[in-house]
């Protein structure tokens, strides 16, 4: 339905090959997947798909009917077995006679887990009558964009009939729930030719007692609609046209990198978020368009669109390098504004048994010319939310172009997002981790130090932007910590800390990747030993190019960022031993450590009324991992201590220190984390030496 993908169909990926040895679970499972393989069929989290199956009872032996169906809170793309419910058919056929009306239909949703098979723990949602008593034995529910815009339509009735006939038939909207359940339950009975139903402002069922067949309807319809849309509209007069016109690639990412901080630091009083941007065709057509302030405060239709989306979007004003800077200064006033409109439509629909008013700030950002960004608790909600809104734009892209697009209703808007079974939902959530939210700018990342600090911030929870000058070993460390923690959390940046332009790149870049910095942990190195008569100039210069020019560059650009987002923040030098005490053969070297460690005391004191904090941590002798302790730096240390090998060395710098141990990259790690947590918030100026002692370096 969106202009990338008109008059793509969607394409059939049942593969008889793999699904002949299938057992009817496992067709389930297959079932669900492809069909949430593609955003058009439906979007992440949404739909569901069930089966109906005989089993043997674990205590009888006998056989029994079994419904299983996508659990709460499944994805259908990636879904598998721990995914899905299973529940006894009798126990939920018996349940209607518990039913006491649609006033008390949430009271059912608490019978479901006595109806659970073979104990299985996962739970079922509150779509599952909707599948049960369907009778048929297997149901596909999606949200297609091109089924939503006939369901989001003014005439979505006449236009089903229009489209399908017969075919598919067409019911009201009705919340999700048991009463729904027994709605489609009617339909199915009244009209056993029909092999689905349109649900008003909502989605598609779909139903057959063959597993392949099932889903070869629900592609069937699909398509027989997109097919329908493209003949229909225009596109010279989708969204009654263009009203502007979109600036080139590098300009829209110039300005939003500037207004995604901004936004970043107004909206993150209580928690930190997230920022993605989208600049795609779909979106650039939708916030460029005439319509865009009509449509845009409709807000979205179907439940699963606006329970990631909010009510409705905040619209900005086209945006141009002569502007950015008022609209900057307008940003508080319209935030504040939303705000106020958020919490008066709170109070019109509120019950007096209503959670209470949750984060009131918009969660979608629509900006003429450049495209759209949307701020969420993590990346994964953030790109996930855009992804919902696209869909939505899908939605009135086509609903518009052929009727009038309806949005959801405030009533029942309020009455999904504020949903008690949905807010118990939220609880359940575990809790967040201690820097979920925010973002560290990480130099020197491609060593073991610098890959040791990322792995131990992205297990808390935060997004890294991993910088290094080795292009080739920043690619391998980005790629195995996407392995481990996703792509959503991970981003790099071939920078060198020495190029000013290279590092204020690489900071707005990070503003568009994720919205802004929070955390930096400068650790980029160098090492050199020579005696002073044989250290030259170039030598010297080297060494105060990455290690003090190159701490300085760094730190400059974070602190700006931190200025812009007024949310303090937290920088960690990641210096030296050598810093604090003279080392032979390494006068360059120690003299930059040095000025490094002065320049955090300095940042630390000029940064501490913006609750920006700078602290030092000192290793010394990482041999393990350490990009420093290769070549020449180790042939020299080893020949500065009579050492034959790097195991001698080691031994000796184990044996130096007063505790007797050796130290790596995962113990610098643990201390630089410490310091940039909310563990040492009253710490700053402060040095933490990782050297297993050296009374030489002792700071006090």
């Amino acid at each position: 339905m969106s202009a990338d993908y008109e008059n793509q169909e969607i394409p059939n990926l049942w593969d008889k090959r793999l699904t002949s040895k299938m057992s009817e679970v496992e067709k389930l499972i297959y079932r669900s997947n492809i069909l949430g393989s593609d955003k058009r069929v439906t979007n992440y989290g949404g739909g569901n798909t069930s089966a109906k199956v005989t089993e043997k009872d674990p205590i009888s032996g006998n056989d029994a009917e079994v419904l299983w169906v996508k659990g709460s809170g499944g994805d259908l793309g990636s879904i598998d077995l721990s995914g899905m419910a299973s529940l006894y058919m009798d126990k939920l056929t018996k349940l209607k006679s518990l039913y006491r009306g649609v006033d008390y239909e949430d009271e059912m949703v608490g019978y479901l887990p006595h109806c659970t098979f073979n104990l299985n723990n996962r739970a079922a949602s509150i779509d599952t009558p909707l599948h049960a008593y369907v009778p048929i034995k297997h149901v596909d529910h999606v949200h297609a964009d091109s089924i939503i815009a006939i369901a989001a339509s003014k005439n979505s009735k006449e236009l089903t009939h229009r489209i399908f006939g017969s075919e598919i038939g067409w019911l009201p909207w009705k919340r999700p729930g048991f009463e729904l359940g027994l709605w489609l339950e009617k339909f199915c009975l009244e009209n056993p030719t029909a092999k689905g139903v349109v649900l008003e402002s909502h989605g598609l069922f779909t139903w057959d007692n063959d597993a392949e067949k099932c889903y070869k309807i629900t592609l069937d319809i699909i398509n027989k609609s997109i097919r329908w849309f493209s003949q229909e509209i225009k596109p010279e007069k989708v969204f009654g046209g263009a009203k502007i016109q979109s600036h080139d690639g590098p300009e829209r990412q110039r300005l939003v990198r500037k207004l995604m901080p901004r936004i970043r630091g107004l909206i993150s009083e209580k928690e930190y978020k997230i920022g993605h941007f989208d600049d795609s065709d779909t979106v650039l057509e939708f916030v460029n368009s005439k319509n865009l302030n009509t449509l845009g405060p409709l807000g979205t239709s179907c439940p699963d669109h606006f329970l990631r989306t909010k009510i409705r979007p905040l619209i900005l004003e086209p945006v141009n390098e002569a502007n950015i800077s008022n609209i900057s200064e307008k940003l508080p006033n319209l935030l504040e504004k939303y705000k106020m409109e958020y919490a008066a439509y709170y109070e019109r629909c509120k019950y007096p048994d209503s959670p209470n008013l949750r984060d009131p700030y918009p969660v979608v950002y629509l900006i003429p010319g450049v495209g759209m960004v949307t701020f969420a608790k993590d990346k994964p909600t953030a790109r996930i939310s855009g992804e919902f809104y696209i869909n939505a734009i899908n939605v009135m892209r086509g609903a518009s172009s052929v009727s009038e697009y309806m949005g959801l209703p405030e009533q029942e808007a309020f009455d999904i997002e504020y949903w008690l079974l949905e807010d118990l939902k939220l609880q359940r959530m575990p809790k967040a981790k201690p820097m979920a939210g925010r973002v560290a700018f990480i130099t020197g990342a491609a060593g073991g130090i610098g890959s040791a600090i990322a792995k131990r911030v992205l297990k808390e929870g935060a997004c890294v932007v991993l910088t290094d000058i080795d292009k080739e070993a920043l690619e391998k460390v980005t790629e195995d910590l996407k392995k481990l923690f996703s792509n959503d959390v991970v981003h790099s940046v071939v920078m060198d800390v020495t190029k000013e332009i290279s590092v204020s790149q690489s900071f707005t870049i990070a503003a568009e990747k994720f919205g802004g910095v929070d955390l930096l942990f400068s650790n980029a190195g160098i090492s050199s030993s020579a005696k002073i008569e044989e250290t030259t100039l170039e030598m010297w210069n080297q060494n105060m190019s990455i290690l003090s020019t190159g701490y300085f560059l760094v730190s400059r650009e974070a602190i700006k960022m931190m200025y812009t987002q007024e949310m303090g923040g937290s920088i960690v030098f990641i210096a030296s031993k050598n810093g604090l005490t003279a080392s032979p053969l390494a006068s360059a070297y120690c003299t930059a450590k040095a000025a490094e460690i002065h320049l955090a005391r300095c940042l630390a004191l000029e940064t501490a009324p913006a609750g920006i904090r700078v602290n030092v941590v000192n290793p010394d002798a990482v041999l393990q991992g350490s990009k420093i302790w290769s070549g020449k730096w180790l042939n020299e240390r080893m020949a500065t201590y009579g050492k034959k090998d790097r195991k001698e060395l080691e031994d000796h710098y184990k044996e130096r220190s007063l505790l007797k141990k050796s130290v790596y990259p995962e113990d610098i790690a643990e201390a630089a984390f410490f310091m940039a947590s909310d563990q040492s918030a009253k710490s700053t100026g402060n040095i933490i030496n990782v050297d297993a002692g050296n009374v030489q370096s002792f700071t006090r």
